[in-house]
């Protein structure tokens, strides 16, 4: 089955075919002399149990590593030739590949990519090797206190649901895991039914499809139906009752940091996050925003300040984050939940609303300059919802967002007497 999407803006007219497997692809012709083709797995560190916690990041190391027809190093090699580019990256919800080729070379390269993702070898010399890398990365993150603040915020938002864990897993469980128990979860997890293949560039959308189906067969997969994985079923955490706080003391920090976050619908309430998105804008994204010009600019009671509203496919995450001397936590904190309360209380006016949806328009308008981020773009909808409209609708949500919408929603999901919050504070010396 293909279709086109109708109703959808003149910029993006990507064509999905769904294959009796499971697979999906997604295709589209782009006038730029290149080809990107984006594999996404419906899988990430979300599905694992807590004893294989970073197995689907350690995965995406080992997939390079060879399989019977293609020797380790044997793909990079191919591709760099070709002075093609590739990388692949790990979520909690996904994982995905991809590739950009010049047009010519698309059809020699795209079923190479196929082939080392769907029959990676996972050998039991190259999995010690690697075990090291994946180690020391975990040894580099800990070692960074962005991430560390992030870390600790999330596992003060989240209870039970598995965000509460680093994609990269623990050093402890790394150090135990056996090859056996990567090639059981890439023979699970990597089916077709769990895949979304994506290409856009400067090739005839019926070529784009054709070479990578015909990528597909080459590596193996079977155009037959396929039994269908059951979903995760995890239930979303209720709101903060009230506020949960976390304190912490960081020798390597000159500045205290502060976050405040809320638990908040994710991809499965889609609806429901557009008008979060217009409030994380007004509040504190960019030198416009309320929280930056009151709290930087004017009261200059914080050296940086952000907001962005995560949207997980369980559960999304309000995530309000400063760097401020430590003198200044409590006010800070106080001045932030004013500023939620006045959206709770206050219209916003129609200027502050108008200037959010140019930028998110052009943004979407300038995110769509390159086949990788339509690739980015469709594989993400597609392998998250099933569905590419909201990926191109996006704006036109955003435009129809009225004031009274991020009132509302100001009031069901961000309590100012109820919340998660981090503080981290420098040494004292």
């Amino acid at each position: 089955m293909t279709s086109t999407l109708l109703k959808t803006p003149l910029l993006n007219a990507p064509t999905i075919k769904k294959l009796p497997n499971g697979l999906t692809i997604v295709a589209e012709q782009m006038p730029v002399e290149a080809v990107n083709l984006n594999v996404w797995i419906n899988v990430g560190s979300a599905v694992e149990a807590d004893e294989i916690n970073g197995m689907a990041h350690y995965l995406e190391h080992m997939v390079f590593k060879g399989t019977q027809r293609l020797q380790s190093g044997e793909f990079e090699r191919l591709i760099e030739q070709r002075g093609a580019v590739m990388n692949a990256a790990t979520s909690h919800d996904y994982t995905h590949y991809y590739i950009t080729t010049a047009p010519k070379d698309f059809a020699q390269l795209a079923p190479l990519q196929l082939e080392v993702v769907l029959n990676a070898c996972i050998p039991d010399d190259a999995f010690e090797r690697e075990r090291s890398v994946i180690l020391e990365e975990i040894r580099r993150s800990d070692d960074s206190p962005q991430r560390r603040t992030f870390r600790r915020a999330i596992e003060t938002t989240f209870e039970q649901l598995p965000y509460r864990r680093q994609v990269l897993g623990p050093a402890s469980v790394i150090e135990q895991l056996k090859a056996q128990q990567m090639r059981d979860f890439h023979q699970k997890w990597y089916q077709p039914q769990s895949i979304t293949a994506v290409a856009v560039g400067n090739l005839p959308v019926e070529e784009l499809i054709e070479i990578v189906v015909d990528g597909f067969t080459k590596a193996g997969v079977t155009t037959e139906a396929a039994k269908e994985q059951l979903p995760l079923t995890f239930a979303p955490e209720p709101a903060f009752k009230e506020i949960v706080r976390r304190d912490y003391v960081d020798e390597t920090l000159q500045q205290a940091r502060l976050v405040m976050a809320w638990r908040v619908p994710g991809m499965m309430q889609l609806e429901q996050t557009y008008a979060l998105d217009v409030l994380a804008v007004i509040l504190g994204q960019g030198r416009m925003s309320r929280l930056v010009r009151d709290l930087r600019e004017e009261r200059q009671l914080v050296t940086h300040i952000g907001v962005s509203n995560m949207t997980q496919r369980l559960q999304g995450v309000f995530y309000i984050s400063a760097h401020l001397p430590e003198e200044n936590l409590a006010v800070v904190e106080e001045a932030i939940a004013q500023h939620i309360r006045k959206f709770q209380t206050e219209l916003v006016a129609e200027t502050d609303i108008a200037r959010i949806r140019t930028q998110v328009a052009n943004r979407f308008i300038f995110g769509n300059e390159k086949p990788s981020d339509r690739t980015s773009l469709y594989g993400y909808y597609q392998c998250q919802l099933g569905d590419l409209t909201p990926a191109l609708n996006y704006p036109a949500r955003i435009q129809s967002i009225e004031a009274i919408d991020i009132q509302n929603a100001a009031q069901q999901y961000l309590s100012s007497d109820a919340y998660g919050i981090v503080t981290i504070k420098p040494a004292q010396h």
